[in-house]
């Protein structure tokens, strides 16, 4: 993450792809969310391809959630997490849309 190094903030970056959050980290994601859940669905040509409905995602975090644990493609990125991925404690998460985000949530 460029914006990481140039405020030299230490980061991990998860492949999501490769290692998708269960629904349990997904439940703590969309908790910590600092901006409105419905931010972590991706509105692109799969979405619409899906005939998925932007609305039915509007400050309905269960629909997020279970829909992101069956299309992990779908969720946006980046997403900025504070807090601990291997605990069951709380996390304040981000999506880093537009890239302004990205620096107030690295506290620039």
């Amino acid at each position: 993450m460029a914006v990481a190094e140039e405020l030299g903030v230490d980061v991990d970056v998860v492949l999501y792809m490769k290692q998708p959050p269960d629904e349990s980290l997904l439940r703590r994601v969309v908790a910590g969310m600092d901006g409105p859940v419905e931010d972590l669905v991706r509105k692109d040509s799969q979405f619409k391809k899906l005939d998925l409905v932007a609305d039915d995602y509007v400050d309905n975090a269960d629909a997020v959630v279970e829909l992101l644990a069956r299309r992990k493609a779908l969720m946006q990125r980046p997403v900025l997490i504070r807090g601990d991925l291997d605990s069951d404690g709380p996390l304040e998460a981000c999506v880093g849309r537009p890239r302004e985000k990205l620096y107030e949530f690295l506290g620039a």
